[in-house]
């Protein structure tokens, strides 16, 4: 009967330890620092935030090269991945990085028969080592955009 009280008292202390833990929050994880990365005189009416900074990680939307004032996207193909590549720049320098923190783009191209020209134009942005890239041809973006681009970077 000693034998069944010692063991019984044991059982209960053990399981109160464990119980302690999970009542501190001792095995459960912080919750992530999220900071919402919106540029000056950027239209805070989208539907979308431009940037999310997580943990030191910045997901950026994907953007496309309409002129930010005028909406109008440049007949010019290079001019309009430009544009979008230096919307990309903006939102990096707020999150207070640059285009060599960039780890991850996604490109998505209207007519892959432009992936050359749009090439061209990103190396200018991108230098060794590039980040990593995924480039998909679709049927249609909003408008006429013939490009939109989305980046993830980390410091």
């Amino acid at each position: 009967m000693k034998r069944f009280i010692v063991a019984s008292a044991a059982l209960v202390f053990a399981l109160s330890a464990c119980t302690e833990k999970q009542s501190t929050g001792a095995k459960t994880k912080p919750a992530s620092e999220r900071k919402i990365i919106i540029p000056e005189g950027y239209n805070r009416g989208l539907p979308f935030t431009p940037g999310i900074l997580v943990d030191g990680t910045l997901y950026i939307a994907g953007f496309s090269g309409e002129d930010a004032k005028t909406g109008i996207v440049p007949e010019n193909f290079e001019a309009e991945v430009k544009s979008v590549l230096d919307k990309v720049g903006v939102i990096l320098k707020e999150a207070d990085m640059d285009y060599s923190d960039v780890v991850s783009v996604q490109v998505y191209l209207t007519d892959m028969t432009l992936f050359e020209r749009m090439n061209t134009v990103y190396r200018t942005y991108f230098h060794e080592p590039r980040p990593t890239r995924s480039i998909m041809g679709i049927k249609s973006l909003i408008g006429t955009s013939r490009i939109e681009i989305t980046v993830t970077a980390k410091k």
